[in-house]
């Protein structure tokens, strides 16, 4: 195993590309829907949509996006943190491999919302009314899929905590803000779940450590050193086990 890999190179991939969910997160996830999404009124969502569907449109694009960037920040990070544990690093992977069918399929609602805007078909069929109503419902759709995806964008947030605790290159507070970040996600589904109609945004206030850990990474990067203690460790348990 080489153990003179340069793990800066590796640091700084995983922080710009997580640094890259950002501005596309906000624009794809938050900035359209709360542009074109007027609740209770599929009149005025209706005409936004005509007026703005070019919005849509990269709105879903940048979704698309996110998804295919976390596999590769969820490849980086394994090569960063393989060698402190590679069972909770493999997690990190595993769980962003699950979340991209839910948050993939949940923008199929979106997709479908071009057609009843579109499609000859539709809007012969249905009334002006129930074309307004259906675009509505599949925003609405939408942005309960988006609450059930919080489950999987936070649970990787976990096993990425702990490698941070764990190892010695990174600053430990960063572990515990990407923990919180973790339990602010989940705490945001159990209440949509549980209490209908509540606005609060719980990962609004726990997210900081997703910027903090990115921003580190490429300005900082990790204690070089203490990487490659960890590496040779690794590296000597292989030849360890290989021996017996």
């Amino acid at each position: 195993m080489n153990t003179q890999i340069n793990p800066n190179s590796i640091a700084r991939r995983a922080g710009w590309l997580y640094l890259l969910l950002i501005p596309l997160g906000f624009f794809g996830l938050m900035y359209v829907p709360e542009v074109l999404l007027v609740a209770d009124n599929p009149q005025a969502t209706f005409a936004n949509i005509q007026a703005n569907e070019v919005g849509l449109r990269l709105s879903i694009l940048a979704a698309f996006s996110i998804q295919v960037i976390q596999i590769f920040i969820a490849l980086a990070l394994y090569d960063l943190f393989k060698h402190v544990d590679r069972t909770w690093s493999q997690i990190i992977v595993i769980f962003t491999l699950a979340a991209m069918p839910v948050a993939l399929l949940n923008e199929l609602s979106r997709v479908a919302v071009l057609y009843f805007i579109h499609d000859s078909a539709l809007t012969a069929l249905l009334t002006t009314e129930q074309l307004q109503q259906a675009v509505l419902f599949l925003l609405d759709l939408n942005e309960d899929g988006i609450m059930i995806a919080h489950i999987f964008w936070g649970v990787w947030l976990l096993p990425m905590g702990v490698l941070i605790l764990k190892s010695d290159f990174i600053p430990k507070i960063i572990g515990w803000m990407m923990v919180l970040a973790f339990f602010g996600y989940i705490a945001d589904t159990v209440v949509w779940l549980l209490i209908p109609g509540e606005t609060i945004d719980v990962a609004l206030y726990t997210f900081y450590g997703e910027v903090i850990l990115p921003l580190w990474l490429v300005i900082k990067g990790v204690k070089q050193n203490n990487w490659q203690s960890w590496a040779a460790n690794s590296a000597a348990h292989t030849r360890a086990l290989s021996a017996a």
